[in-house]
Protein backbone atom coordinates (compact mmCIF):
# COMPACT_ATOMS: atom_id res chain seq x y z
CA UNK A 1 0.00 0.00 0.00
CA UNK A 2 1.99 3.21 -1.24
CA UNK A 3 1.31 6.89 0.30
CA UNK A 4 -1.83 7.89 -2.64
CA UNK A 5 -3.49 4.55 -0.77
CA UNK A 6 -3.02 5.94 2.50
CA UNK A 7 -3.92 9.82 1.43
CA UNK A 8 -6.70 8.75 -1.20
CA UNK A 9 -9.32 8.90 1.44
CA UNK A 10 -8.58 11.85 3.56
CA UNK A 11 -9.83 15.35 3.10
CA UNK A 12 -7.73 17.90 1.10
CA UNK A 13 -6.73 20.26 4.15
CA UNK A 14 -5.31 17.45 6.11
CA UNK A 15 -2.84 16.83 2.93
CA UNK A 16 -2.28 20.31 1.89
CA UNK A 17 -2.22 22.09 5.24
CA UNK A 18 -2.38 19.58 8.36
CA UNK A 19 0.41 17.26 7.18
CA UNK A 20 2.71 20.45 6.14
CA UNK A 21 2.54 22.02 9.67
CA UNK A 22 2.86 18.20 11.60
CA UNK A 23 6.27 17.98 9.84
CA UNK A 24 6.92 21.41 10.60
CA UNK A 25 6.90 20.97 13.92
CA UNK A 26 8.59 17.54 14.26
CA UNK A 27 11.71 18.65 12.27
CA UNK A 28 11.23 22.32 12.23
CA UNK A 29 14.45 22.90 14.51
CA UNK A 30 16.31 20.29 12.34
CA UNK A 31 14.75 22.65 8.96
CA UNK A 32 15.95 25.62 10.26
CA UNK A 33 19.58 24.47 11.64
CA UNK A 34 20.25 23.30 8.05
CA UNK A 35 19.01 26.32 6.52
CA UNK A 36 20.80 28.30 8.63
CA UNK A 37 24.19 26.25 7.70
CA UNK A 38 23.58 26.54 4.23
CA UNK A 39 23.05 30.50 4.29
CA UNK A 40 25.93 30.51 6.75
CA UNK A 41 28.39 29.32 4.42
CA UNK A 42 27.13 31.30 1.21
CA UNK A 43 27.52 33.51 3.26
CA UNK A 44 31.19 33.25 3.67
CA UNK A 45 31.69 32.24 0.37
CA UNK A 46 30.64 36.09 -1.08
CA UNK A 47 32.21 37.07 1.47
CA UNK A 48 35.71 35.48 1.07
CA UNK A 49 35.05 36.51 -3.11
CA UNK A 50 34.26 40.27 -2.32
CA UNK A 51 37.92 39.71 -0.35
CA UNK A 52 40.01 38.27 -2.72
CA UNK A 53 38.37 40.47 -5.22
CA UNK A 54 39.27 43.58 -3.36
CA UNK A 55 42.62 42.37 -2.65
CA UNK A 56 43.26 41.79 -6.45
CA UNK A 57 41.61 45.26 -7.38
CA UNK A 58 44.30 47.04 -4.65
CA UNK A 59 47.44 44.91 -5.31
CA UNK A 60 46.54 45.52 -9.53
CA UNK A 61 45.80 49.62 -8.42
CA UNK A 62 48.89 49.93 -6.42
CA UNK A 63 51.71 47.82 -8.52
CA UNK A 64 50.35 49.30 -12.00
CA UNK A 65 50.65 52.71 -10.44
CA UNK A 66 53.62 52.50 -8.98
CA UNK A 67 55.85 51.56 -11.80
CA UNK A 68 54.10 54.21 -14.22
CA UNK A 69 53.99 56.57 -11.70
CA UNK A 70 57.23 56.54 -9.44
CA UNK A 71 55.11 55.02 -6.80
CA UNK A 72 52.76 57.48 -5.15
CA UNK A 73 49.68 56.85 -3.24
Amino acid sequence: MGQKGILAGLPWWVKWIALPVLVCVVFGSLIISVLGIVIDVLFKALLLVALIGGLIFVVKKFTGSSSSKGGDW
